[in-house]
């Protein structure tokens, strides 16, 4: 067989593109980001993204943007706040303390499952999140009636559903609350 000499610039090319892939993206695994953001006036403070789907393993890193506003990330968790359980039984909950502009926060989630998280201080104005680990079985949050203090509807309202974020792997919310 009479290999054309387009056709193994074609091989090669094919070869050499796959290996600039970095392996972690190939893998699922990597970091990802998510940015804690608000308007000038800060009259509106979110997530970007609102909703991501990870494998196991893998980090997000939340970075705070927003020049005049310090934020959170913290799972909903009795051992943060006495919040509700939203996080899968046997998964570590977090807090991030309060970060200023630019500091970040990292965490590495293992257990597979529907991660709920919030910003302490902006929890009211709706600033919520949503991360699904794996194949997310059940596909609703993990709700129990451990923690005292309820969430607050306009958080409740704002978390992008699971299917959502299975379907598009990210889900982002405007500026305007809207969803794009």
């Amino acid at each position: 067989m009479m290999v054309s000499r387009r056709h193994a610039l074609q091989i090669g090319g094919g070869f050499l593109a796959g290996l600039a892939i970095p392996r972690s993206a190939l893998a699922g695994e990597g970091t990802v980001e998510v940015l804690m953001q608000g308007n000038t006036d800060g009259s509106h403070v979110w997530f970007d993204p609102i909703g991501v789907h990870v494998e196991p393993g893998q980090t997000i890193k939340w970075i705070n943007l927003e020049p005049g506003n310090s934020h959170t990330a913290t799972a909903y968790h009795p051992k943060n706040f006495d919040r509700p359980l939203r996080i899968p039984r046997g998964a570590e909950p977090w807090t991030s303390d309060y970060l200023l502009p630019n500091e970040t926060f990292s965490v590495t989630l293992t257990v597979e499952g529907v991660y709920d998280f919030f910003c302490v201080p902006h929890e009211h104005a709706g600033m919520v999140g949503r991360i699904v680990v794996g194949r997310a079985r059940p596909a609703k949050p993990e709700v129990s009636n451990e923690g005292t203090e309820p969430i607050p509807e306009i958080a409740l309202s704002a978390f992008p559903t699971v299917d959502e974020i299975v379907r598009w792997r990210v889900v982002r919310r405007s500026p305007s609350a809207g969803r794009t």
